[in-house]
């Protein structure tokens, strides 16, 4: 398969796999678009917020510069030992429910450095 333009509108390929809808090439060899670096300086913050939520709790962890993906297996152990559902939305983890101390807990015996925030 040759190189497609942009205008071709391809973003799968039998051959190569997801192609980038920008460049044409597949997403390995995509560099248009290149991950930005994770924001956070490394310092886990732990809030507990109900701003937005109809009143509803939700602890929030915010600040941890990882990949979307470690991200994501991270809220997800997150969930489990909090026994809760939850999300990662724009690098920000929430777990639903008041579980401040039992996030911290879990992050500190990770090697994580923690801060609680807020009241």
């Amino acid at each position: 398969m040759s190189r497609k333009s942009s205008a071709s509108g391809i973003v799968y390929s039998t051959e190569t796999g997801r192609v980038c809808p920008d460049c044409g090439q597949p997403k390995a060899q995509c560099v248009c678009k290149q991950a930005a670096a994770p924001s956070g300086d490394g310092v886990a913050r732990v809030r507990r917020e109900t701003k937005g939520r109809k009143g509803k709790g939700v602890t929030t962890i915010a600040g941890l510069a990882l990949e979307p993906l470690a991200l994501a297996q991270l809220g997800k152990a997150l969930k489990a030992q909090c026994g809760s559902g939850g999300t990662v939305k724009d690098g920000v983890i929430e777990i639903q429910g008041d579980h401040v101390e039992k996030v911290m807990t879990h992050l500190k015996q990770q090697g994580f450095s923690v801060k609680k925030s807020g009241g």
